[in-house]
């Protein structure tokens, strides 16, 4: 593979190369054509460039605890429908939650068993209580740890930041975290996602 790699790029050959702890570098593979090294390059190939423009069809996971704001999930909810995305409730309990004004919300997913990577973007609307609650819960923790890893675009509220802290991320919050204070931020967090990743975290993950 590395050999083939070094007449697509070098850099990325030694990268792989060096991940693959390699003692030796191999020769190029002999390739069918000549190699050609002075392409322009071509932005109608670049996946980032050429990404989505919208979150249509893609599923959002919403974390949620007891003593959330329903103003906040109603919110999101309103924001994620007007997009055409979808939207799976990831709770402590396969019951759901009770939210701040008495009502129920139901759960799509156990915390345990509905990690952030099956997701295209995450939110994270938390009660104070409820935050403290699942800042000692490992998978709560995988949750948003690894949708950091995946330069995911996370949506919180104030609270979530226990949590946040306890998973050792919150010192690196970066422009792909997006805070919803009240009802109408969650639009701006749908703009941020429609992106899918903030890859300019990649630099923090190296």
């Amino acid at each position: 593979m590395v050999s083939h790699l070094l007449n697509v790029d070098t850099d990325l050959a030694n990268t792989v190369a060096a991940e693959l702890r390699l003692e030796e570098m191999p020769s190029p593979a002999n390739a069918a054509q000549p190699t050609m090294n002075d392409l322009a390059s071509s932005p109608a190939l670049s996946i980032v460039m050429n990404g989505p423009k919208s979150l249509k069809g893609r599923k959002i996971g919403l974390l949620v605890s007891d003593g959330v704001s329903m103003d906040l999930v109603k919110g999101l909810k309103a924001a994620v429908k007007a997009e055409g995305a979808l939207l799976e409730v990831v709770a402590p309990m396969v019951g759901g939650v009770n939210a701040d004004d008495g009502s129920l919300i139901e759960g799509d997913q156990k915390v345990d068993g509905g990690p952030s990577v099956l997701y295209d973007a995450v939110a994270v609307l938390l009660s104070a209580e409820g935050a403290s609650t699942l800042a000692k819960n490992p998978t709560a923790k995988d949750f948003v740890t690894d949708a950091f890893a995946h330069c995911k675009f996370v949506a919180y509220n104030e609270a979530a930041l226990t949590l946040f802290e306890k998973a050792g991320i919150a010192a690196d919050m970066d422009g792909g975290f997006i805070k919803i204070a009240k009802a109408g931020d969650a639009e701006r967090f749908i703009d941020a996602a429609r992106d899918l990743r903030f890859w300019s975290r990649e630099t923090m993950l190296k």
